[in-house]
């Protein structure tokens, strides 16, 4: 048996494996470019990156950030990602151990990252992600023993009914379209892994966490109220905080009401 200490490590050196795979997909899936060809390579100077300048973290350290061959800077996102995936895979072990739930919630977890990048720097959404992970994240859900075939069933619908109904809703009062669909599809996604009742959290968590951010970047900006903040990456935060902290910060605030 090996030591607990060695079980994290290889863990998260897997997990850190996973997230340059990541980084491939959020450069290329909006571009619509196949994710396993070609070879990774810079994207400045088409130079194919050899494997000892592709090892996930230490090799933009060991490079100082930049391009071998044309020394242009490499952006701290890639870096960032990688880091992310190794404390993703790190976080679900520790919390839910070596099971089944642990490789579910990791590979969920790792696709709203994708979604997350994407949404910031394209304003997109890809139904390549979402399409066909609403069925197979309820597919999943059957071997989640928090929740049942019906909460998973009732959180898509709840999902991506609710967003549906904000979005029309919108639109019928202000003729223009305020939500896309990519958000209604990502939530559905979403209520097939957390339940109706993770949706629920994870709209006002959502909600909270993008109106504070919406104010702080207005604040910033010449646009003002005329700034499109992406609600991806705010779902993304109120799900993954569901999964990892929702039942007790659902308790705590019950508690509070008392």
């Amino acid at each position: 048996m090996l030591p607990p200490y060695l079980i994290e490590m290889f863990i998260f050196l897997m997990g850190l494996c996973i997230g340059s795979f990541l980084n491939v997909c959020i450069y290329r899936l909006p571009e619509s470019k196949s994710i396993v060809h070609p070879r990774s390579m810079c994207p400045n100077c088409d130079t194919l990156i050899p494997f000892y300048d592709n090892i996930p973290l230490f090799s933009y350290l060991w490079l100082k950030g930049q391009c071998r061959r044309c020394k242009v800077k490499i952006s701290m996102r890639y870096p960032m990602v990688e880091l992310l995936g190794g404390l993703v895979a790190l976080g679900t072990y520790l919390r839910f151990g070596l099971t089944i739930e642990t490789l579910i919630y990791y590979v969920f977890i790792a696709a709203l990252l994708v979604v997350t990048f994407i949404d910031l720097d394209h304003r997109i959404i890809p139904d390549v992600i979402t399409l066909p992970g609403i069925p197979i994240c309820f597919a999943a859900s059957f071997a989640l023993p928090v929740i049942t075939y019906k909460d998973a069933l009732l959180g898509i619908l709840v999902g991506g009914g609710s967003l549906f109904l904000v979005a029309w809703v919108y639109t019928i009062l202000t003729k223009k379209e305020g939500m896309g669909g990519g958000d209604i599809k990502l939530l559905a996604m979403m209520g097939a892994i957390v339940g109706w009742k993770g949706v629920l959290f994870t709209i006002f968590v959502a909600s909270l966490v993008g109106t504070l951010a919406g104010f702080a970047v207005m604040l910033q900006s010449r646009k003002g109220m005329k700034l499109a903040v992406p609600f991806g990456p705010f779902l993304s935060i109120g799900s993954i905080t569901y999964i990892f902290f929702g039942t007790e910060l659902v308790t705590w605030y019950l508690n509070l009401l008392r």
